[in-house]
């Protein structure tokens, strides 16, 4: 990938009909039988909904068309919410603090101040790098 190509353009891979079939065929199977650690009756409807999932992926994959669309969909649409949200927080609860934190030691560690006295901001290497004739075709 280029930097002309933007990852948002990119087309969302889906998972296979089958695939689809069987993750929501677990998922229910697990609603399904969560009750009996607490030693309470199972889910039926869960456990119903698990076998017509299993039966569809097993046999008839395409008929799950819809529904893994749907659900791309649906995780697309949650992808362009929660992750704004998720970076958002990150950022004010930790590049924020950080940076009040070194503004109130008087911390430059990028040293992005201004020095009026100064003749030159280089900064010479200790110890010095590679001779200038070792690098005469560097692009």
């Amino acid at each position: 990938m280029d930097h002309l190509h933007s990852p948002a353009a990119a087309p969302v891979k889906t998972a296979s009909n089958r695939e689809f079939g069987w993750v929501f065929t677990a998922f229910f199977c697990l609603v399904g039988f969560w009750p009996l650690l607490d030693a309470a009756a199972p889910r039926v409807w869960a456990l119903i909904l698990a076998a017509l999932f299993a039966l569809a992926a097993w046999l008839f994959p395409t008929a799950l068309t819809p529904l893994n669309r749907l659900w791309t969909r649906l995780g697309a649409l949650m992808h362009k919410i929660v992750n704004p949200v998720v970076l958002g927080l990150i950022y004010v609860l930790t590049i924020v603090p950080i940076g009040l934190l070194f503004k109130i030691l008087g911390k430059d560690p990028l040293r992005l101040k201004r020095d009026p006295n100064a003749s030159s901001y280089w900064i010479d290497r200790q110890p010095p790098g590679p001779a200038a004739d070792s690098l005469p075709r560097q692009f």
